[in-house]
């Protein structure tokens, strides 16, 4: 179980990352859309923790400046070790320095940040694919690119259970 603190996507971009990922199941392709518990909605993680309390994270994250829709432009696909492709947006400065932000907050906590996320290694995605054979990576990355560029923006946030799916939603966007 982790706990992660998501952009959640304005509903053009949420419903073009679903039909991306319908598009890769019927390719035969697995994707968040039948992965685990099947409640994942398309989203950026800005932080991933590995141990943590959930009420103390979101009291934190509730602290911060609230800013503005973010954003984005989904212009690149990533395929990262065990199987794992990614959209891939631009580290923008607005976006790292809301990241860091973020990281800042949760780890004041006490809460564990998984090493992917941590200032200078985090590479800003949303996840299509997990587990995913090296023979159908071509597949995912080339039905990926028949949506690419995917320009959207980041209107809400939560935090997610990825174990589970709960979702506590943020009021505001940090």
């Amino acid at each position: 179980m982790a706990l992660a603190v998501c952009l959640l996507f304005d509903p053009e971009t949420d419903r073009a990352i679903r039909r991306l990922w319908a598009a890769l199941e019927e390719a035969g392709v697995g994707t968040l859309l039948s992965h685990t518990h099947r409640r994942h909605v398309p989203h950026l993680s800005y932080a991933v923790l590995r141990t943590f309390d959930v009420e103390a994270v979101a009291t934190v994250v509730g602290a911060l400046a609230a800013g503005p829709a973010l954003q984005v432009r989904f212009s690149a696909v990533g395929l990262f070790p065990r199987g794992r492709g990614s959209l891939l947006t631009p580290a923008t400065q607005p976006l790292l320095a809301r990241q860091l932000a973020v990281v800042e907050a949760v780890t004041s906590t006490g809460a564990d940040l998984h090493w992917h996320y941590q200032p200078g290694r985090w590479i800003p995605h949303c996840s299509l694919t997990t587990g995913t054979s090296q023979e159908l990576l071509p597949t995912a990355a080339v039905r990926a690119f028949d949506v690419l560029p995917l320009e959207g923006r980041a209107v809400g946030a939560a935090l997610i259970d990825s174990g589970t799916g709960q979702r506590w939603p943020l009021a505001t966007l940090p």
